[in-house]
């Protein structure tokens, strides 16, 4: 392993113990956004080689279900994915990976860029899900990381215009500062915070992805969304949540759910390489693998866009 990137999720589990139903019953190894060299294979492996720079798609599905052969695999039952109970993560020195599941990083792609292929894939898996193309106008809620790669990946798949809405100005500043069109601070009053979304655009967007998982950040997505339009549910918050259904209903609101993400590291490491996405200035802090208890604590903190744990020596930034 070279780079890993802590994710909220790993967090939740070193402080909380679980997320959901998936409960860490026994000590298990964190870290999901990966990417490493190769140095061993298996007697099969035919697309890599020894020496070659991978980033790892940390979910492997069974392959067989109706999930994965229509090609939704982020929802087949029997996915083993990294760091979700009980599968260990890859916080380590040494991984061992389904084959099928590592994407060579061209020679200018350096570590850390590949282990942002996995956030980064779920941005391009939220736009997808929303129908993002050209001229679009996007709200995003939530600038945090996951905000943050959906608003690049909506601006490559060519919106016209994404607005962003957060409760911390110094992370609506950032956003602005690497690409947002525009940023608000959002409002308590989640219907007064959509009258000032569309008072600043001049219009409602046709698309709200919803990155922060808080109902006051829902509620404000289904208001501000104009009729016909969609809003994509990224950001997990509490199991249930007070929502204005009714008003999403009588003005036919499309509401689609969004679970990691399915076919899209391709995507993700092609607009890396080409350069149409730089992940780079999310990159706040480095730690190597002995500071990994520092590293938790930094992404705990808030102060961090994306913390990088380096595991190897070949790292490049």
């Amino acid at each position: 392993m070279q780079s890993v990137g802590i994710c909220g999720s790993d967090v939740h589990y070193w402080k909380r113990g679980a997320i959901g139903d998936f409960i860490v019953r026994a000590p298990m190894v964190l870290g999901h956004e990966s990417s490493g060299k190769v140095i061993k294979l298996g007697p099969n492996v035919k697309n890599l080689k020894e020496g070659d720079r991978v980033t790892i798609e940390p979910g492997v599905p069974c392959r067989r279900c109706d999930f994965c052969k229509t090609g939704r695999y982020n929802l087949c039952p029997d996915v083993v994915f990294l760091a979700t109970p009980p599968v260990h993560g890859s916080i380590a020195r040494y991984h061992t990976h389904a084959a099928d599941f590592c994407f060579k990083l061209p020679d200018h792609v350096s570590y850390e860029e590949g282990a942002f292929c996995e956030p980064l894939s779920v941005g391009v898996h939220a736009c997808r899900r929303a129908g993002v193309s050209i001229g679009a106008k996007v709200l995003i809620t939530g600038a945090g990381p996951i905000g943050l790669v959906s608003m690049l990946s909506a601006k490559a798949m060519g919106a016209d215009t994404i607005i962003m809405t957060d409760i911390s100005q110094s992370r609506l500043d950032f956003a602005k500062k690497i690409g947002a069109s525009y940023v608000l601070l959002a409002d308590s009053d989640p219907q007064k915070t959509a009258q000032m979304i569309t008072e600043t655009l001049g219009c409602m967007p046709n698309i709200s992805i919803e990155c922060s998982g808080a109902e006051s950040s829902i509620q404000t997505a289904f208001y501000a969304t104009v009729s016909g339009g969609v809003v994509v549910l990224v950001g997990l918050g509490r199991p249930l949540a007070s929502l204005p259904i009714v008003n999403a209903a009588i003005r036919e609101i499309d509401i689609r759910g969004v679970f990691r993400y399915a076919n899209c590291y391709p995507a993700a490491l092609s607009l890396i390489a080409s350069g149409r996405i730089d992940v780079k200035p999310l990159i706040t802090h480095r730690f190597g693998i002995s500071e990994s208890v520092q590293a938790f604590e930094m992404a705990e903190s808030g102060q961090a866009i994306k913390v990088m744990i380096q595991c190897g020596n070949e790292i490049q930034q």
